[in-house]
């Protein structure tokens, strides 16, 4: 049974930094996509930004470009998501998925996500 645990949220000051982690467990993840998702209250949820298990290329949205950075430990079956600068605006509950890469399917893991709150 696939898992993804996601911790590391909690509550910064604008400017400040977290990290966010994702525990990924019940499955091979090589040749699959690991992302990051966010959702804001009362809006829709969005993509953050994604890395491919096997070769490591990644992609982010572009309000988080040059502030947050995707990474993964193979080893540790880890995920990670270094966010700095962090702006209210990044107020959300921050979500981990998969999906196999060579894949036009939605992403088909969840994790429960973790808070993240930025203040003024």
């Amino acid at each position: 049974q696939v898992q993804l645990v996601e911790s590391g949220g909690g509550l910064v000051q604008a400017g400040g930094s977290l990290r966010l982690s994702c525990a990924a467990s019940g499955r091979t993840f090589s040749g699959y996509t690991m992302a990051w998702f966010r959702q804001a209250p009362g809006k829709e949820r969005e993509f953050v930004a994604h890395i491919t298990w096997s070769i490591g290329s990644t992609y982010y949205a572009d309000s988080v470009k040059g502030r947050f950075t995707i990474s993964r430990d193979n080893a540790k079956n880890m995920v990670y998501l270094q966010m700095n600068s962090l702006k209210p605006e990044d107020t959300a509950v921050y979500y981990c998925a998969a999906k196999p890469t060579y894949s036009n399917l939605d992403y088909i893991y969840w994790g429960q996500g973790t808070q993240v709150t930025v203040s003024s």
